[in-house]
C-alpha cells in the first residue's frame, strides 16, 4: 500500500475499501481549499479598500526615518553602549516605471496582507483535512496545533517586519560605491523584497511544526537532527547571509533564532520518539 493509499485508509477510519475514494478525498480537498481561497479573498478586500493607509503606513513603514524600530533600537543601542544600532538616515527614493505598476502593487499587496490575516484559517482549513488521517493517540498530542502554528507563523512575520527589513533597508539604501550614483529604487523591486523577508520568516518560523509531523511519520528523528546540527548551522548562516546585510550583526540577529527553532525542533522530536517507544513497550507488555 502507497502512502498516498495509507493516507486514504486512515481518512476513511483505517479502511482502505471504504466507501470515500480518492477522488472524494480530492473533491474535500478541493472544497478546503476553495474556503481557504474565499478567507483570504476576505482578508485581500480589507486590506484592499484601506490600501493608502496599508501600503503608507505599513509597506513603506520601513523606509521612513520616524520608523518606530529605528526609534527603539537606537535607544536600545545607547543604553548598551552599541553605536551600531543607531542606522543612518534613510536616502531613499522610488520610482514606478511600468504604466500598470502602482495599480497592480495594490493587488499584490492585498494578497499578500490578506494571506497574512487569513493564515489561522487557511491552516485550520489545512488541518481539518489531514486530521482524520491521525490517530486519536496522534491527536492527543495534536493539540493546539492551529494556535501554536499561527503564533509561530506571526513572530516569524513580526521579527522580519520590525527587525530584519529595517537593517536590510537601511543598509541597501544608504549604501553606494560612489557619490556620483544615486539610489533609486523601483516600488516592485522594494515591495519584493518586503515580502520575501515577512513571508520567507513567517514560514520558516514554522520549523517546530514541520519536524513534528516528519517525525510522527518517522522521517525525521533526533539523532538525526542532532549528527546534522553543524551542517545545519552553516544552511543557517547561509541563509541569514543572503536574506540580510552583509555585517555580523544583522547576519547573527537572523541566525540566533533560527538555530534557537532548530534546537526546539530536535526537543520536539526527542519527545515524540519517547512516546513512541512508552507506546511500544506499553504494546509488548500487553
Amino acid at each position: 500500500m502507497s502512502i498516498i493509499d495509507k493516507f486514504l485508509a486512515k481518512r476513511n477510519g483505517g479502511n482502505p475499501t471504504a466507501e470515500m475514494g480518492f477522488t472524494d478525498h480530492i473533491e474535500a480537498l478541493r472544497w478546503h481549499l476553495v474556503r481557504a481561497l474565499i478567507a483570504i479573498i476576505a482578508g485581500a478586500l480589507i486590506v484592499f479598500f484601506n490600501i493608502d493607509f496599508v501600503f503608507q503606513k505599513i509597506i513603506l513603514g520601513p523606509a521612513n526615518n520616524d520608523f518606530i524600530s529605528y526609534r527603539l533600537l537606537c535607544q536600545f543601542g545607547k543604553s548598551i553602549g552599541v553605536d551600531a544600532l543607531c542606522m543612518d538616515p534613510l536616502k531613499i527614493k522610488f520610482q514606478n516605471n511600468e504604466l500598470s505598476g502602482q495599480f497592480m502593487m495594490s493587488f499584490s499587496v492585498s494578497f499578500m496582507l490578506g494571506f497574512i490575516l487569513a493564515f489561522p484559517y487557511v491552516f485550520w482549513e489545512f488541518w481539518k483535512f489531514v486530521k482524520p488521517a491521525l490517530k486519536p493517540g496522534e491527536l492527543k498530542y495534536a493539540r493546539g496545533i492551529v494556535f501554536w502554528s499561527s503564533l509561530l507563523f506571526f513572530i516569524g512575520v513580526f521579527f522580519a517586519y520590525f527587525l530584519i527589513a529595517p537593517f536590510t533597508i537601511n543598509f541597501f539604501a544608504n549604501y553606494q560605491l560612489s557619490p556620483q550614483f544615486e539610489n533609486i529604487i523601483t516600488i516592485t523591486n522594494y515591495y519584493d523584497t518586503m515580502s520575501d523577508l515577512i513571508l520567507g520568516l513567517g514560514i520558516v518560523f514554522e520549523l517546530p511544526i514541520i519536524v513534528y509531523f516528519l517525525s510522527r511519520v518517522g522521517i525525521l528523528t533526533p539523532k538525526f537532527m542532532r549528527d546534522q546540527r553543524r551542517i545545519a548551522i552553516v544552511v543557517i548562516m547561509v541563509i541569514a547571509a543572503v536574506i540580510t546585510p552583509p555585517d555580523w550583526f544583522s547576519i547573527f540577529l537572523v541566525a540566533i533564532p533560527l538555530v534557537l527553532l532548530y534546537e526546539a525542533g530536535i526537543i520536539v522530536s526527542a519527545r515524540i520518539l519517547k512516546e513512541k517507544k512508552l507506546k511500544e513497550k506499553e504494546t509488548l507488555d500487553w
